[in-house]
């Protein structure tokens, strides 16, 4: 340090060229690196890698460049690399210390990537928040929401928490409540809604449909309705059930009871 601090007292020309070829390493290399980036996100590269692992390798992979175009740049200024190694180390440390949730996040990175809750394009939730797996990088984990929010999640508190993954496994079951009076023929009711089961296409035939009277309520009687569907269709198919269902009580006159109160008065 003693020797850069001479030069720049001396005011040496080498220094200045030195410092321009440093300047010139670091804009030029900068550049370099966000194209290779770019590069690497495109879908041919790291093909045969999973899209969760290959955005974490990316990320890394682009921090370490970065990190030695500084250090080519220091050294090209003179700077011993005895010192960079110790400057780096210091720096390392101090932010270790200042930033312990930073090193949380990473090493929450990792336990994503080992133990694989989820991939890139999963749909999940977790710590309140719900939307489709984006990328994992090395600190935080990016969702996008439904309603195209993007959420950035510390990989920390994510590789902590519960994860409900909802799109993990090809099949999910619809699992609907169906109430009905206690005046409705419970044959009659199981009939319909059957029907409205085998005549729905995006219902799964060879699995088990299973309509059961689950309960007698206080005002109702609580029929269930499980049956099995592609996970991709599992919205479409229940909002459609959900539509049907309601379309076919009402065709067979069967009553779909509301809350209500009986009041008896004495004179």
């Amino acid at each position: 340090m003693e020797k850069l601090f001479e030069k720049i007292a001396n005011g040496g020309s080498d220094f200045l060229v030195n410092l321009v070829v440093s300047l010139l390493i670091l804009i030029i290399g900068f550049k370099i690196v966000s194209l290779l980036e770019k590069s690497f996100k495109k879908e041919h590269k790291f093909s045969k890698l999973d899209p969760s692992v290959k955005s974490f390798i990316v990320s890394f992979i682009i921090i370490g460049l970065k990190v030695l175009l500084c250090i080519m740049a220091l050294t090209n200024l003179g700077v011993p690399s005895a010192t960079i190694i110790t400057l780096f180390g210091s720096c390392a440390l101090a932010v270790g210390l200042a930033l312990q949730g930073g090193l949380s996040n990473l090493a929450g990175g990792l336990m994503i990537l080992i133990f694989k809750p989820f991939k890139v394009g999963d749909y999940i939730s977790a710590n309140g928040y719900e939307g489709y797996v984006k990328s994992v990088t090395m600190f935080y984990t990016c969702l996008v929401s439904l309603d195209n929010k993007v959420l950035q999640l510390p990989n920390g508190n994510l590789s902590n928490s519960e994860i409900t993954n909802y799109t993990m496994n090809k099949l999910r079951m619809l699992d609907i409540r169906v109430s009905v009076s206690y005046d409705s023929d419970i044959k009659k009711v199981k009939d319909v809604l059957s029907k409205v089961a085998n005549n729905y296409d995006l219902i799964l035939k060879d699995k088990d449909i299973n309509i059961r009277l689950k309960e007698m309520s206080d005002s109702s009687l609580i029929f269930i309705f499980r049956a099995w569907v592609n996970t991709k269709d599992y919205w479409t198919a229940f909002y459609d059930i959900n539509e049907l269902i309601k379309e076919s009580l009402d065709k067979n006159k069967i009553e779909i009871p509301y809350p209500q109160m009986d009041i008896h008065m004495k004179k």
